[in-house]
């Protein structure tokens, strides 16, 4: 579901839930500040309350908190609304469409800078003696070596490694979990899959993955922004199915 669509429908549920509480629309509101809920009903609506307001927090330049209260006042009360609703929907999609509209204007932004620093950070990379560059742009450094058997493409392996960005944020690490993965090299992105199988059973490598051959323009997550070059410290334990304890 789209996030102004998912606030959305989450403040139609908070609505919902708090329906068989009695309403004073008329009444002043509590002071923010000083307001300590006691009764189950007090505690749960503002309990819903906290959580509306934090779903809204990155669209909360949108929000007017008085016209906000007023909404939900009627709405609870059942009061004539002040507003129609083909007029609510229209109102509602216009803000969806803005919003997506400085999101996409956003990431265009951050895509042109990940490119820009990436390009820069592989460049200086690739001077290093002991990096290696495929054909396809795959950086890899073999930091401790092996003769143990290489995959192929159509292999299972088990692996410890650590993610990062350029900058050295840690992404993803399956040290910090203290539990290697094992995955098909067939179902990853196309830097691992090229890159692991320049691996013998018992190395350790860097890799430094271009965008192309990492997760491109639509990023992953929350962590991993549009056009970001990747780094990987990836040790190889091992070929196929992880043998039992």
């Amino acid at each position: 579901m789209p996030y102004t669509k998912r606030l959305i429908a989450l403040s139609a549920i908070a609505l919902a839930a708090c329906q068989p509480q009695p309403a004073d629309p008329g009444g002043e509101p509590p002071d923010p500040s000083t307001y300590e809920p006691s009764s189950e009903a007090e505690k749960f609506s503002y309990a819903v309350g906290v959580d509306v307001a934090r779903s809204l927090e990155q669209v909360s330049d949108k929000v007017d908190a008085a016209a906000f209260s007023a909404g939900f006042a009627a709405a609870h009360g059942s009061h004539d609304l002040a507003m129609t609703d083909e007029d609510m929907t229209a109102i509602k999609t216009t803000v969806s469409q803005s919003l997506q509209q400085a999101q996409q204007e956003e990431a265009q932004v951050a895509a042109k800078e990940a490119t820009a620093k990436g390009e820069a950070f592989r460049t200086e990379n690739a001077e290093n003696d002991n990096v290696m560059v495929t054909d396809s742009g795959l950086q890899y450094e073999v930091l401790e070596d092996s003769d143990g058997d290489k995959p192929t493409a159509e292999d299972k392996v088990t692996v410890h490694y650590k993610g990062t960005l350029i900058d050295g944020t840690v992404f993803d690490s399956s040290y910090d979990r203290g539990n290697p993965a094992t995955f098909p090299l067939s179902g990853v992105i196309p830097g691992w899959t090229e890159g692991l199988q320049l691996m013998p059973v018992g190395s350790k490598y860097r890799f430094v993955i271009p965008p192309e051959l990492a997760y491109g323009q639509r990023g992953a997550g929350a962590r991993i922004g549009p056009n970001e070059t990747l780094v990987f410290e990836v040790e190889l334990l091992s070929i196929g199915e992880p043998k039992e304890s």
